[in-house]
């Protein structure tokens, strides 16, 4: 048994002096304990210690710095992920995966998965589906994650030593896009939580990341491991996981709150599990089931909606849905979502994809998916948002009072919550500021100097429409606001 105090009062001597040799401080330990042992043990001590492992096998302390964006804008999935799913298809099928039988099952579940995802079925993630699942979802997944992460690092909001809870982790996409996000002095404590059969994949993906991400895989439910399987109203401390007794700094739910049966309750005992200054990341697909769902777990956590919607606590949106009018409650559906560029088709995809049998009308591409589209929630315990405006009354309509002033021209304070959903036709904007009970669009029926902002800026954006038109569409069942060339648009923060 190695004296831990010992490590790790030698490691905190030592850490502002020189690398940190293992061996070294073998010498200095009672009993002279093997390097290897002491390696390991400051490993398991490397988080507390703000310690990171080089490739030489020396510890040095990890920078104070807080991580800044990385310019995420990936291309493709990178190859060690490709191959390592590749060599897990050709472990269960063997080097013709792709056809034959194998390919066929393969191509049915991805049916079969896309389509209880569409009409919201029970889905069971066996190990085929896992592995169908990796082959469609891991590309997008993985680039979808950074870019959610960006409104957290363009603000300094996340350390280079991360705790880390992935809540519904699946076959991965997440972990490995973090790890990648993060840069190579971080130093990630990674714990998933999965009860399915996709550990198998994720696990395989887990060991293409570097020696200071170091993970846990939790079999179980999320309910169990967060305490909430119970009677409904959570369960005593020492029923969840003791994982969770020291707080995390990141809790991601990516794509699996609308596969829980109680995403609210289970989402409000994260936030228990969070750090005061921690964030809570959630993601999920563009569709509107999905998005909405996503929206409405939301507003149930946030301090302000009525006791009979969701627990309530005392949370703030981060981003991107920010409430402009502190004292307002949206009640509009908020099917909202960013878009990124396309990644390259990868091989398994196109394998898949070119082996499947189709008829002189099929076109190829039913098991292509490089779309990077996501729906996304950032909560944060501390109250912090990602930029700090309100709307004023004395120069700002509501957009819960829109009803009243149809035909008249109005200045409204916005963010911007969609690209162009046109199609060719006159650009549209989704739109909300947190008062909204109904769709609101800014339509640009003319562009100028004065209004261009509204194009530039990003998903996200808050900017000051002035002197819009305001208009109800009976056909959508929206307001339209008419940019013209008597509107002025300017970006207030992007």
């Amino acid at each position: 048994m190695i004296d831990r105090t010992a490590v790790r009062n030698n490691a905190n001597y030592l850490r502002n002096v020189r690398p940190i040799d293992p061996e070294e401080i073998a010498e200095y330990i009672e009993g002279t304990p093997h390097p290897a042992v002491v390696r390991e043990t400051l490993r398991e001590e490397a988080f507390d210690l703000r310690l990171r492992e080089r490739d030489d096998g020396a510890f040095v302390p990890v920078p104070e710095a807080t991580v800044d964006p990385p310019g995420w804008d990936p291309e493709a999935l990178p190859e060690a992920y490709s191959f390592a799913l590749e060599d897990l298809l050709v472990r269960e099928y063997g080097a013709n995966w792709h056809r034959g039988e194998s390919g066929d099952e393969l191509r049915e579940r991805v049916r079969r998965l896309k389509s209880d995802y569409l009409y919201e079925n029970e889905v069971e993630y066996d190990r085929v589906a896992a592995l169908g699942y990796a082959i469609y979802h891991l590309p997008g997944y993985y680039a979808a994650i950074g870019h959610v992460l960006d409104d957290l690092t363009q603000n300094g909001l996340l350390d280079r030593t991360l705790r880390v809870l992935d809540v519904g982790a699946g076959v991965g996409g997440p972990a490995p896009g973090l790890h990648d996000y993060l840069p190579g002095d971080a130093v990630v404590e990674y714990h998933a939580v999965e009860p399915s059969a996709a550990t198998g994949v994720l696990e395989r993906l887990l060991e293409e990341t570097g020696r200071n991400f170091r993970t846990t895989v939790h079999e179980t439910t999320a309910e169990a491991f967060l305490g909430t399987d119970g009677d409904g109203e959570g369960t005593a401390p020492d029923a969840a996981d003791p994982a969770t007794d020291d707080p995390f700094d990141l809790v991601l739910f990516g794509n699996v709150l609308s596969e829980l049966a109680d995403p609210v309750a289970v989402a409000d005992a994260a936030l228990d599990a969070l750090a005061s200054d921690g964030s809570l990341v959630a993601f999920a697909p563009a569709d509107r089931n999905t998005a909405i769902g996503l929206r409405r777990v939301e507003r149930s956590l946030v301090a302000g909606e009525e006791d009979d919607v969701g627990p309530g606590r005392d949370a703030e949106i981060y981003s991107p849905a920010l409430r402009l009018w502190p004292d307002a409650v949206p009640t509009d559906p908020g099917w909202s979502f960013d878009v990124a560029p396309d990644l390259a088709v990868p091989p398994f995809q196109r394998r898949l994809d070119g082996a499947a049998t189709r008829g002189e009308t099929d076109e190829p591409g039913e098991f292509v998916n490089v779309d990077v589209q996501f729906a996304y929630s950032i909560l944060r315990p501390d109250g912090r948002r990602r930029v700090d405006i309100e709307a004023s009354a004395e120069r700002c309509a509501r957009m819960a009072e829109s009803e009243r002033h149809v035909t008249d021209r109005v200045n409204l304070l916005a963010v911007k919550l969609s690209h162009d959903l046109s199609e060719g036709g006159n650009a549209l904007y989704r739109v909300g500021d947190g008062s909204q009970a109904t769709d609101h669009y800014l339509v640009c029926t003319r562009e100028t100097a004065l209004n261009r902002d509204l194009r530039e800026a990003g998903y996200g954006a808050v900017v000051f429409v002035e002197n819009g038109l305001v208009l109800w569409n009976e056909d959508e069942g929206a307001y339209n606001v008419v940019v013209d060339d008597e509107t002025v648009v300017d970006l207030v923060a992007p």
